[in-house]
């Protein structure tokens, strides 16, 4: 699974390839929470860490707290959690929490399904709660593909692949494509967010003026900021600020590079300017948000602050 822990620097946010388990073929792997348990010291689990690949969890009893990108989010029977690969996981305490937990590399589904469920969307949502025939038809995907994964041996190794690829893929899409539900509450995105959000994500480093990509965009700030409001709830300034901290932090807790070093890479002038703007967002210096970080200290956000 995802015990072979390997550093990009010293003392950084351990990044985790995955490892297929011995005997099995690579690429995906479903477990249950109790074998998790057995396979992996609580404290280990408890330390932030970054997978480099997917996974997915819902639970069948229990609670679960699993603090993503720095902000908590509790899980309880019938939600699912999607951890996308670079992301910053950390795992609550799982006793008395059962589930399914699935993990797979992306080169797993072909491009078309991968494009199909939005699979590189880092604003895509970490936990979803589907309803009525959205939670029926999931649960027996996870179910299914479970019971693939454990039938290794029973299918020509190349027809079981194809067999996991297929699972894995009605999985996915179904958890993409939750129904809205009756009450409207969670409407699509309007073209003018959606490009605005994936044009912000390409030059968040280079400049956090709305002005800039009001002008990439060719709208006028005003249209800018009614469609943010409307898609994200934000000002479009506060959507810009929050994806730059976000990277700050991912920085400042997976790596060992300096303040300086990260306040160029983000587009400061310099690291008086970085680090006051990111105490005033963050309420705390950047070495100050490091050391907490990396001691399980770091103060989360409320479940449902900015993803990605």
């Amino acid at each position: 699974m995802m015990v072979k822990n390997r550093h990009t620097a010293a003392r950084g946010i351990p990044e985790l390839p995955f490892a297929a388990p011995a005997g099995t073929p690579a690429g995906a792997e479903a477990m249950s929470l109790a074998e998790l348990r057995g396979r992996v010291p609580q404290p280990a689990l408890a330390r932030p860490q970054r997978p480099d690949f997917h996974q997915l969890l819902t639970l069948t009893s229990g609670e679960l707290r699993q603090t993503v990108d720095f902000t908590d989010h509790v899980l309880r029977p019938g939600s699912w959690l999607w951890i996308r690969p670079g992301q910053v996981h950390q795992w609550g305490d799982l006793t008395g929490a059962e589930g399914v937990l699935i993990l797979f590399q992306q080169d797993m589904l072909d491009a078309a399904t991968a494009t199909a469920a939005r699979v590189d969307d880092p604003y895509a949502p970490v936990v979803s709660t589907p309803v009525a025939d959205d939670a029926r038809a999931l649960d027996l995907a996870a179910e299914h593909l479970s019971h693939e994964f454990r039938a290794l041996g029973q299918l020509p190794l190349e027809a079981h692949m194809a067999a996991l690829r297929h699972l894995l893929a009605v999985l996915v899409l179904r958890l993409a494509h939750l129904t809205v539900p009756a009450d409207g509450s969670a409407p699509e995105p309007d073209e003018t967010y959606l490009r605005f959000r994936d044009v912000v994500e390409r030059n968040f480093t280079r400049t956090r003026r709305v002005e800039d990509y009001a002008r990439m965009l060719g709208y006028s700030a005003r249209t800018l900021a009614r469609a943010t409001l409307t898609g994200a709830g934000l000002s479009a300034k506060e959507f810009v600020d929050r994806r730059v901290v976000l990277e700050a932090k991912r920085l400042l807790a997976h790596s060992d590079r300096t303040a300086a070093q990260i306040s160029d890479q983000l587009g400061f002038v310099n690291p008086s300017q970085f680090s006051k703007y990111f105490l005033h967002r963050v309420g705390r210096s950047p070495i100050d948000f490091r050391d907490a970080v990396r001691g399980r200290r770091v103060g989360h956000e409320p479940a449902g602050g900015q993803n990605g």
